[in-house]
């Protein structure tokens, strides 16, 4: 993808801002994510909120994902925040949603050292009482939904990066055998759900990840029923560990399965075009590394919109770390999956010649506090089928009202893509949509990329 820089004030830009187009968008078109990973024997989910599974968002989640994992939903907290009084409704509904789209469901998570019941974490609990307290949970939930859970994160990070145990409720009162009869326990409430151990920062070969893998060995060498590894992989722009698919295989070796459990990829806003790109190549990589492994089963996105994603709220300055943007377009890391399982980028086909798909962007009126513009797409010697036009604002601007085409923005970052009904550009055609936009003390031009 090309990009062109240009060096007039938006006021005077009349046109000329001739743009390269590379392979278009044609989200329509673009075979679900669910039936690319299928094809690969794979199974592609994503953590949901219960309450959201409606519009857009569960048209989405049901069309586009084989799996989904409740954010929030079965952990302790959330289903018995009373001793003894359990809330199933978010987790109901979730199950209820999957089984009406074919879909599988993750069970997350039955033993972990945060979102406890403060009745918990508050009490006076002998090491036999509070063992019987946590058989007694993991029998309630996994009965509960026997047959309905494919897979469940008994385990949820039990180590620190160093490889030493977690020091926390669990281990400080029960030793590391809690995570045995933890997984032995679940077994015994449903014995064809496979059970895994979930941790962060163990996607390449480490320290965490070695005392993962020795667990799991021991595990295994001891018969206690532990079927697969999650590797959440809560990643940052640009490193994704070069030692991914290397770490994969070898708990695959192990005679275990594994998933990417949590995947994300966040970066510093604003977002721009570079480092979308970049999120895209990230993607890529985590997805390409499970596809080439057989035992990799599932790849599971921590939410799929940025307008759902837990990022911004934990780490301050970072976002932007899922496949669609806040308004459930589909970034470039949705084609990053999308490749990495076999399927087009950014809707496939050959990118027209150079120069004979061109844009130009032009400013009707500007006033104190807002302006209008509009871009102009036109092909000679090339057709295409849709389009989206993509820059960054350099100075707050927001587009307050679009026409003619869909326009998103998240953070400066805009993209607009081709209505229903003028996607078509024909040899020697254009098209043409138009917006408003607000801006306060300057009105920089952005770096404009159509693609």
């Amino acid at each position: 993808m090309r990009s062109l820089r240009i060096g007039l004030p938006l006021a005077s830009l009349v046109t000329g801002a001739a743009l390269l187009l590379t392979a278009p968008a044609a989200h329509a078109a673009d075979t679900p994510l669910r039936d690319l990973a299928a094809a690969k024997g794979k199974l592609i989910g994503t953590a949901v909120t219960g309450s959201e599974l409606t519009g857009t968002y569960g048209d989405l989640a049901g069309g586009q994902f084989s799996s989904l994992t409740p954010g929030n939903a079965m952990k302790w907290g959330t289903v018995e925040p009373t001793r003894g009084s359990f809330n199933w409704t978010e987790a109901d509904q979730i199950v209820a949603f999957a089984q009406a789209h074919n879909q599988k469901v993750r069970g997350h998570t039955l033993v972990w050292h945060n979102q406890n019941p403060s009745w918990l974490t508050n009490g006076s609990w002998t090491p036999a009482q509070l063992g019987s307290l946590l058989q007694n949970h993991i029998t309630t939930e996994v009965s509960r939904y026997k047959g309905e859970i494919a897979a469940w994160d008994v385990v949820n990070e039990p180590f620190n990066d160093d490889g030493t145990y977690r020091s926390d409720l669990w281990y400080d009162n029960l030793g590391s055998g809690y995570i045995a009869n933890a997984l032995t326990w679940a077994h015994a409430a449903d014995p064809d759900a496979r059970l895994y151990i979930n941790d962060y920062n163990v996607e390449g070969v480490n320290a965490k990840s070695d005392a993962l893998y020795n667990l799991v060995k021991s595990l295994k060498a001891q018969g206690v029923p532990i079927d697969g590894v999650g590797l959440q992989a809560h990643l940052i722009l640009g490193q994704v560990p070069s030692t991914l698919q290397q770490n994969i295989q070898r708990f695959a070796d192990l005679g275990v399965d594994v998933a990417i459990t949590e995947l994300d990829v966040r970066m510093q806003l604003p977002a721009d075009s570079t480092k979308l790109a970049q999120q895209k190549a990230d993607f890529n990589s985590v997805v390409a590394a499970c596809a080439a492994v057989t035992r990799c089963v599932n790849v599971t996105v921590w939410g799929f919109t940025d307008a759902d994603s837990w990022v911004p709220g934990t780490f301050p300055g970072y976002g932007a770390a899922t496949p669609y943007d806040e308004n459930y377009q589909p970034k470039p890391a949705y084609y990053g999956i999308a490749t990495a399982l076999g399927g087009s980028d950014s809707g496939g086909g050959t990118p027209p010649p150079t120069g004979a798909c061109t844009a130009a962007y032009s400013v009707s009126s500007q006033w104190n506090t807002g302006f209008t513009g509009q871009v102009t797409i036109s092909c000679s010697g090339a057709s295409l089928s849709s389009w989206k036009a993509n820059w960054t604002f350099g100075a707050g601007q927001r587009i307050t009202q679009a026409w003619n085409a869909t326009c998103a923005q998240s953070g400066t970052a805009v993209s607009c893509a081709n209505a229903s009904y003028n996607g078509s550009v024909p040899d020697g055609g254009s098209v043409t949509f138009g917006f408003n936009g607000s801006w306060s003390g300057s009105n920089p031009v952005p770096t404009v990329t159509l693609g």
